[in-house]
């Protein structure tokens, strides 16, 4: 059982549930320092390896930790976030291209995230590990046909739905794995292609 949670403690979690929320992506450890008006890096570091360890929190190993920051169930099962339900309208590949599939469940998500745009989707594959979103993880997902360069969308690909980070060129659309081991797709000319949500946040449930 996790310990309970202080005052500042709830506060920087909660900064980083209104940051993912408004911006699309958690903070980085700078954003982290200047919206909670912290003197040093140090500080937040030190937050961030003492909630990682008592399980509220989670964080990608490698370059991109730094942005990287996701909230375990664990910090909304302790009432430091309210709960409420989003519907789970089905699995979609971080991997391949598969089909979502529409199903009439409810997920409990962080209250901050309902919103009649929002919905979840459970994650299949492994292609987004570096965004620390891993198979059988959950994202919430707010419904748009546009993305900023870099966001995590989910896009459908020829009437097929994909996890990717959204990169547009000159000529052409690229969708973006986070795992060295999987290809860029690139958006051809006669594919039809379109952007059904962005990522707001990602958790896994233990």
């Amino acid at each position: 059982m996790t310990n309970p949670l202080s005052p500042k403690q709830r506060q920087f979690l909660d900064f980083i549930h209104r940051y993912s929320l408004k911006n699309g992506q958690p903070p980085s450890y700078q954003e982290i320092m200047d919206g909670l008006h912290f003197s040093s890096l140090g500080t937040v570091h030190w937050y961030v390896n003492t909630l990682t360890e008592a399980g509220y929190l989670t964080r990608a190993k490698g370059p991109n930790g730094k942005r990287a920051l996701t909230l375990t169930s664990e910090h909304a099962t302790t009432g430091a976030v309210a709960l409420a339900r989003l519907p789970l309208l089905g699995l979609i590949a971080a991997g391949e291209p598969i089909e979502a599939l529409e199903n009439a469940e409810t997920v409990d998500v962080p209250l901050p995230f309902v919103h009649p745009d929002n919905f979840v989707l459970k994650v299949k594959g492994d292609s987004m590990i570096e965004d620390n979103i891993e198979d059988g993880d959950y994202i919430i997902v707010r419904k748009t046909r546009t993305a900023r360069p870099g966001q995590a969308v989910v896009a459908l690909i020829n009437g097929e739905a994909t996890l990717k980070r959204f990169v547009p060129r000159r000529d052409h659309i690229e969708l973006h794995p986070r795992n060295p081991n999987y290809p860029v797709i690139q958006i051809r000319p006669q594919d039809q292609f379109q952007i059904n949500g962005v990522v707001l946040y990602s958790f896994r449930t233990y």
